[in-house]
């Protein structure tokens, strides 16, 4: 039986990027939750007035990898303690999110938030609330560094944090 996963942590791309290549992980999806308008556009979406997040939604079997485990691949990936920006992308749209599924989720991202705090020098900033609707991006956003790898916001922004994923986290990476 599977579970989902909601995470936004900057860019869709990086998040899809490394998820993909995560064995137990059966499904990754790119997309909008967390604002106000009814099937947002990436266009809408960059405006940051509209109150989504840029996240993705997973699919994953929690007897391969469990919750703490892809939430931990997440805090690794991207900057939690910076509000509402990763790197050069800024606005509300870059946001660090967790949507949980359910209030066992909540508990377990919860702990994981509280446990990775001590190896951070600000606080974290790591929004946490339920999963609210979730609209998937357009389809040219999915599995995007697969398909423009040599594109430069995948070769200088993607490639580094899967490459990070793939050495923090080899006993889940799958290759190819």
């Amino acid at each position: 039986m599977s579970e989902s996963a909601t995470l936004g942590g900057g860019c869709f791309w990086c998040l899809d990027a490394v998820y993909r290549r995560i064995h137990g992980v059966l499904s990754v999806e790119s997309g909008y939750s967390g604002g106000q308008l009814h099937q947002p556009s990436y266009e809408q979406i960059c405006t940051g007035k509209t109150g989504h997040a840029e996240v993705v939604r997973l699919s994953f079997d929690p007897a391969v990898i469990s919750y703490r485990e892809i939430l931990e691949i997440f805090f690794l990936i991207h900057d939690p303690t910076t509000l509402n920006r990763q790197g050069n992308d800024l606005g509300t749209q870059y946001r660090s999110v967790i949507y949980s599924h359910s209030p066992e989720q909540h508990a377990i991202a919860e702990s994981v938030k509280a446990a990775v705090a001590e190896h951070w020098d600000a606080p974290i900033v790591t929004e946490l609330a339920m999963a609210p609707m979730f609209y998937p991006a357009e389809a040219y956003h999915q599995d995007y560094f697969t398909r423009h790898p040599q594109q430069g916001y995948c070769a200088f922004v993607v490639a580094p944090k899967v490459s990070k994923a793939r050495q923090a986290f080899q006993k889940f990476w799958k290759e190819g």
